[in-house]
């Protein structure tokens, strides 16, 4: 939507009114809470078709009204619904000639939206401005659509196996199936879950690593649903009591998305996960990571060594294969040979042998490993240590010669190394062979549109207090040069939150960013490992050797207004 104070210079230029009346309904409009350009077409003080007539003019944009154009099926379904309706954005004309797609929004400064529209079809926008009445004209076109649709799955009551596979392939499913991914993709989903309830079908996704309601569907159109995935992951139709995974893919010119398919029997039907994994996503460097520079020197320092391992530990979804890729980016050279075996290959890197474990055949972690190790590799990727066997043969790899690149699940970087040795592996092997220790969590960013700072209250304090070491916090931003040394206490620093708007969908936030804590294996703290001291001894050595931890990471991120202290103590708190 525009801002509140173009807006003000378009009313004054347009001369719709003068400057007294405009400051009258600038501070009637904030005593309603209500933004301005709501306020003035409520009141009618100007008609909505002049009012965007004037805006278009003031932004020399195009304008368009859509109250009395009928879309075409194929240029409406180019959008998911939930996407036209968070955005405000709808298509209506294409010119396949020159290669342009028309696009009418009530945002002309969604940039990235639109750049995600031109991906997905190929052709450059032409960006017009419409009126809300125009949005939700075309809108209620998807509404008639998605109805008839779900009419005619209600209307088929067979849950015979063989109609359920003609089903799948019928329009009205293929179409609400190819609804759920495009809308998944458009808003940035990493997850998509199909839920069986008692009288409907929840569809969820998880955008920034929170789950949210997307849609409800009738309980009749679930068995075609779940069927319809199941043919694209050519899996068996027929079985409904096993879980099942496969995988497919949806290609085009410029996306390619893969989509690991799960699932399980639940009490009302069967239940899908679909992981989301972008295949033309772009492999970060170590900068846009997010590290601090201590910890960015470390690690430079360590990806130089020629044996031994680099470990990145922390719970599904936190970014730690993401980290590992730029390692792997960075170390991808002609003068060595990469091999990597992961669960499953999410991104591919030219140049990298890239394999994918089968546990079905018995292709796992371990033996894939062992295999390996015969290709005279320098640089091995392991996707995660999960057993002993791995274990051992990573780390005999490392003492071999090799560069050993794997993930664990901990919660911080000083338990890897105990976690290691609970797996049987002697301490003189995992303290000879451990180079650097990375431990990660993922904390959505605040979105940039709607960012605002404030004062924590004394009640907040003395909440934070009890969660960390408000002391330590303090010394940390001051001895990183975030916030002066004459600064005493947490109640004069000035801290960043969302307030929410259109383009977050009313959350606070977009994206996400990488909080870290890097451990690097000093000569001392190898010492302590080889003799099999307890965990307080390490952590008093880590403590005075200064390292960084992750929730210090986090407060200097929210004190630059990248993220929110909530989002910290949310992902950091065991």
């Amino acid at each position: 939507m525009i801002s509140s104070q173009k807006l003000q210079e378009v009313l004054l230029k347009s001369k719709m009114v003068d400057k007294k009346k405009l400051k009258e309904l600038v501070d009637e409009a904030s005593a309603e809470k209500k933004s301005l350009i709501d306020y003035v077409i409520e009141k009618k003080l100007v008609s909505e078709d002049s009012l965007f007539e004037q805006i278009a003019d003031y932004l020399q944009i195009p304008y368009v009204n859509l109250e009395k154009k009928l879309i075409r099926k194929d240029l409406l379904l180019l959008l998911p619904e939930t996407s036209a309706q968070n955005h405000k954005t709808v298509i209506f004309d294409v010119d396949n000639k020159k290669g342009e797609i028309f696009i009418a929004t009530l945002n002309p400064e969604d940039i990235e939206f639109f750049e995600s529209i031109k991906k997905k079809t190929s052709l450059n926008p032409v960006i017009h401005i419409t009126t809300q009445a125009s949005v939700d004209k075309v809108l209620k076109q998807y509404h008639k659509k998605l109805k008839a649709a779900l009419k005619d799955i209600d209307e088929s009551k067979s849950e015979n196996d063989e109609d359920l596979q003609k089903l799948s392939s019928e329009l009205p499913i293929v179409r609400i199936i190819d609804t759920i991914l495009e809308q998944a993709f458009y808003e940035g989903a990493s997850d998509i879950h199909i839920e069986p309830e008692e009288k409907q079908t929840l569809i969820r996704y998880r955008v920034d690593g929170i789950l949210s309601n997307v849609m409800t569907l009738p309980k009749k159109a679930h068995s075609s649903l779940i069927a319809r995935i199941k043919v694209l992951a050519n899996l068996k139709v027929d079985e409904h009591r096993l879980p099942q995974d496969g995988r497919f893919k949806v290609v085009n010119s410029k996306t390619k998305i893969s989509f690991r398919v799960s699932i399980i029997p639940a009490s009302y039907g069967e239940k899908i996960v679909m992981r989301l994994l972008n295949e033309t996503a772009k492999v970060l460097s170590l900068e846009e990571l997010g590290l601090q520079p201590q910890s960015m020197e470390s690690v430079k320092r360590n990806i130089k060594k020629p044996h031994g391992m680099i470990l990145v530990t922390g719970p599904t979804g936190s970014g730690k294969t993401t980290t590992l890729y730029t390692i792997i980016n960075i170390l991808n050279t002609p003068d060595v040979n990469i091999s990597t075996i992961e669960d499953p290959i999410e991104y591919h890197i030219e140049h990298v042998n890239q394999s994918q474990v089968n546990p079905k055949i018995g292709y796992t972690f371990a033996s894939g490993l062992r295999a390996f190790l015969r290709q005279d590799p320098d640089i091995i990727m392991v996707g995660e240590i999960r057993d002993n066997e791995t274990a051992e043969i990573a780390v005999h790899a490392a003492l071999t010669g090799h560069l050993v690149l794997s993930t664990l699940h901990t919660n911080d970087a000083l338990t890897t190394l105990p976690r290691l040795l609970e797996m049987g592996v002697a301490p003189f092997l995992v303290s000879s062979t451990t180079n650097i220790i990375i431990a990660q969590r993922l904390v959505r960013k605040i979105c940039p549109d709607c960012i605002y700072s404030y004062y924590l209250k004394k009640e907040e304090i003395e909440h934070i207090k009890k969660q960390v070491d408000l002391d330590l916090i303090l010394n940390t931003l001051k001895k990183e040069k975030v916030i002066s040394e004459k600064d005493k206490s947490f109640e004069k620093l000035l801290f960043y939150k969302g307030k929410g708007c259109q383009q977050c969908g009313n959350s606070g936030y977009r994206g996400r960013l990488g909080i870290y804590e890097t451990l690097d294996i000093t000569p001392e703290l190898s010492r302590l490992i080889a003799k099999g001291a307890s965990e307080n001894d390490l952590r008093g050595q880590v403590a005075s050797e200064g390292v960084m931890i992750m929730v210090e990471d986090g407060f200097i991120k929210a004190k630059n207004g990248k993220t929110t202290i909530d989002e910290v103590l949310r992902v950091t708190k065991e």
